[in-house]
């Protein structure tokens, strides 16, 4: 045994939170990196790598029945190098061995545990394993001595398997380029959607459920066109989940994913990337729609990401543990008993009947979720009692806080923050996009290396993790809705430079994108993957922001790369949408303009806060804002008339007639709406 249980090994200095979870397991863990591989090497063994992420329910199931078993670890230690990656900190090495695991599996998840040879070639793979052999599952240490065998006896037979799924991941054949997508594209996707769309709970498909957020944007934007199915689809499913157990009804903020079809029980972790999505589609349902329901789903939204997500620099943290005193859930369900003990008999019977709260549960060992299938009718009343039930769940023992910072999830959150903010007139929210924005650039970016960012940090500290391409993408896109936010052009000029970083160093021959960097630590292959996931594609973030930097900027260059990038959404459109919502809802904007408002004239000029609300209130797909200063090139020109704010409502930097009033304002831009 190479280890002595209670001595630190590797990962004691790490910035990564899961990483230093395991950092006094009795396993020699090593941080990814090719001192492991060269270790492997060095002793003839083969490889262990176990992915997984803070919150993640079975990761620490795993690690408490395996990786502090001193026998387990004393065997890993012997016969194995182990590395431990933070999937959130390394999404490029995840994406690999993911797409190892599928191939070689069907199926994957987290922790998703991958043998390699010393090159990093995959030649067994698998998720969680059980202590014990149980149905049907060998044991992990049952898994562990046949490998080690294997490896001993038929190391030949290891390194070839390994070899041959590389080369299969090599030679996986993305979705031809074919024509621009046009109006037919965004027409067929929404009806393929339709076939997959369950309309008694909202969402697509069967358990469990996802929230949908990328294919949302798509759905609302087709909405304001007037795609009445598209809205229709959009609307249940915000709904829906809005008003199941997977929302939070005394906090705020939604967990990761619905275990049933119905959006009752949730796997209860909540990511920042998750709450910061859904707050934009809350709050673009809203603008479309003027909902109170939408509203007030916002403004619990923004009261979770700050209240326990915001660290004390005004970045966020990654996720809140789905598990507290040992026990997944137990910090958000609530029994009828419990409920009386803090409201009373009358009130706690009355939430009771309101939250869905039964004496059978709707969890486990008789405790509920809580739901709001329907709008109290005495709002004082559920206001009154819903504050009793949180401060009561405040002396509850809290999630863990996984206070890693990703530039990727804090973009995006930059994002939800400033359009909200414009939309609810709520400078507040906006500020606290211009905070997080100021301290992500500190923290993440280099002056050494100008246009290159870190991807994580924790407490100021940086990572030593390059930025993936979501990490420019996301950021890019915050920072541009920042600018529109506040018509402060420096935003405007970072974004610019991100695009350019990423353009140069993420950019295929071949067209569209590579998730990792020219310069950047070499993999068994370069991920190169347009779809979709858990969160916007790198690939369709990209196009998409510098779709809409195009449009504040006039360089047709930018433009001209979002198209291209966008060929790829055709094919999905037709068989896969729900794996190109982001770059659907690009589309969706690219076919449409999209419009370009620039709104001159100083903040207390007559006239200029009802014109520049009205701009916010655009529902066009893609539409931009301009305003302040005037170096921006949609600004340029642009000038107030006889004193009075003036709108100019342009299409690819064409404008008709300048206006001065909301009504004359609203039909120029209906006229530019396809």
């Amino acid at each position: 045994m190479r280890n002595n249980r209670g001595v630190a090994n590797q990962l004691a200095s790490a910035t990564s939170p899961y990483l230093l979870q395991h950092a006094h397991n009795p396993v020699d863990w090593l941080p990814w990196s090719q001192q492991a591989f060269n270790e492997a090497r060095e002793r003839n063994v083969p490889v262990f790598i176990s992915i997984g992420y803070s919150a993640c329910h079975w990761c620490h199931v795993m690690a408490h029945e395996s990786f502090e078993d001193p026998v387990v670890a004393g065997y890993l230690n012997d016969h194995f190098v182990c590395i431990k990656v933070d999937r959130e900190e390394h999404p490029d090495v995840d994406s690999v061995y993911m797409d190892a695991t599928v191939a070689m599996t069907g199926h994957g998840g987290w922790p998703m545990s991958v043998f390699t040879n010393h090159d990093g070639h995959p030649f067994y793979t698998g998720t969680y394993f059980p202590p014990v052999p149980r149905h049907g599952m060998a044991s992990f240490a049952q898994i562990l001595a046949a490998i080690a065998q294997a490896w001993d006896e038929r190391r030949e037979d290891l390194d070839a398997a390994g070899v041959r799924i590389t080369q299969a991941l090599e030679s996986r054949v993305l979705p031809d380029d074919t024509s621009m997508p046009t109006d037919q594209t965004l027409t067929t996707a929404v009806q393929v959607l339709a076939r997959d769309f369950d309309a008694g709970n909202g969402g697509f498909g069967d358990a469990p459920k996802f929230p949908p957020s990328m294919v949302l944007e798509f759905l609302l934007r087709m909405a304001a066109v007037g795609d009445q199915q598209a809205g229709a689809m959009a609307e249940r499913t915000l709904e829906a989940m809005g008003r199941g157990g997977m929302y939070d009804q005394l906090g705020g903020g939604f967990a990761r994913y619905s275990v049933d079809r119905a959006w009752v029980v949730p796997h209860f972790e909540k990511m920042l990337y998750d709450n910061a999505l859904l707050l934009a589609a809350y709050g673009h349902w809203y603008r479309l729609t003027g909902s109170p329901f939408a509203e007030r789903i916002v403004k619990q939204t923004v009261e979770f990401l700050l209240r326990d997500l915001r660290t004390t620099s005004g970045v966020f943290a990654s996720a809140l543990d789905a598990d507290s005193e040992g026990s997944e859930g137990a910090f958000y369900v609530w029994s009828p008993q419990q409920l009386q003990d803090v409201l009373g008999v009358e009130d706690g019977h009355w939430a009771a009947s309101i939250l869905r709260v039964t004496s059978e549960g709707t969890f486990e060992l008789g405790a509920s979720t809580l739901q709001l299938p329907v709008d109290p009718d005495d709002d004082e009343r559920f206001a009154r009692i819903r504050g009793k039930l949180f401060d009561a769940r405040a002396a509850r023992v809290h999630p863990a806080r996984d206070d890693k910072v990703l530039v990727a999830w804090n973009g995006l959150t930059i994002a939800g923050l400033a359009q909200c903010g414009s939309i609810f007139d709520r400078s507040d929210w906006i500020e606290a996009a211009r905070r997080c924005a100021d301290a992500i650039l500190v923290t993440h970016t280099d002056p050494a290396r100008p246009g290159r960012v870190v991807r994580t940090s924790r407490d100021g500290i940086a990572g030593y993790a390059d930025g993936v391409l979501e990490d420019y993408a996301h950021l890019a896109h915050g920072l541009l809705a920042l600018y529109q936010a506040t018509g402060e052009s420096e935003w405007l000029e970072l974004a610019g430079v991100l695009l350019d970083s990423a353009i140069a160093h993420f950019a295929d021959d071949q067209g569209g994108f590579f998730a990792t960097a020219d310069d950047g630590q070499p993999l068994i292959i370069r991920p190169r993957d347009p779809s979709d996931g858990a969160e916007p594609s790198g690939w369709f973030s990209i196009a998409d922001a510098a779709l809409t930097y195009a449009a504040l900027t006039g360089k047709d260059e930018y433009r001209v790369i979002a198209e291209e990038a966008l060929r790829v959404v055709v094919p999905y459109a037709s068989t896969a949408p729900r794996m190109a919502g982001w770059g659907l809802a690009a589309a969706a904007a690219m076919v449409a303009g999209p419009v370009e408002i620039a709104v001159a004239g100083a903040p207390d000029a007559p006239g200029f806060t009802a014109l520049l609300a009205a701009a916010r209130a655009v529902t066009s797909p893609g539409a931009v804002i301009a305003f302040g200063d005037d170096c921006v090139e949609l600004m340029a020109g642009r000038i107030p008339v006889d004193g009075h704010a003036t709108a100019y409502v342009c299409q690819g930097f064409t404008c008709t007639l300048p206006v001065q009033t909301t009504q004359d304002f609203a039909a120029q831009v209906q006229a530019l709406t396809r």
